[in-house]
């Protein structure tokens, strides 16, 4: 019977060949964990998608990917810039994801990534780091 590791050997060889740093991997309870640092955005995005690919829509339930992006990574300084509420920063992209954090209405955040042309990877001010709406940042 296969394993995690067999079922996700792509993306954990992936993760590996993008640099990431502190890479762990583990199985706990028909869970594999990945836990780790990668030096860009891009990898990151890379990464999801290959995750997308073995389970779309996420629906396994059988991974934890949880990877932040370095912070020497190469970024940009956005603004918030809803009507007037916070911006939802979700686990992934899609407005069916977690919610992991938020930030303030005309905060700044800090754009690691563009994932495509509705999603980006952001940095909010006190390091929660997820997916939102690209509509709702501005350059500064």
């Amino acid at each position: 019977m296969p394993t995690l590791q067999d079922k996700y050997a792509e993306l954990i060889t992936a993760a590996n060949a993008s640099g990431a740093t502190n890479l762990a991997v583990r199985a706990q309870d028909n869970v594999l964990y990945i836990d780790g640092v990668v030096p860009t955005g891009e990898a990151k995005d890379k990464l999801w998608s290959i995750f997308d690919k073995i389970d779309p829509d996420f629906r396994s339930g059988d991974l934890v990917l949880n990877l932040n992006v370095s912070p020497a990574a190469p970024s940009t300084r956005l603004k918030v810039t809803t009507e007037s509420s916070n911006l939802n920063i979700r686990k992934r992209p899609g407005t069916d994801q977690p919610i992991v954090g938020k930030a303030a209405h005309h905060s700044e955040v800090t754009l690691l990534s563009k994932y495509n042309s509705e999603w980006a990877l952001i940095r909010s001010a006190n390091g929660e780091e997820g997916y939102c709406s690209l509509k709702y940042l501005t350059p500064i």
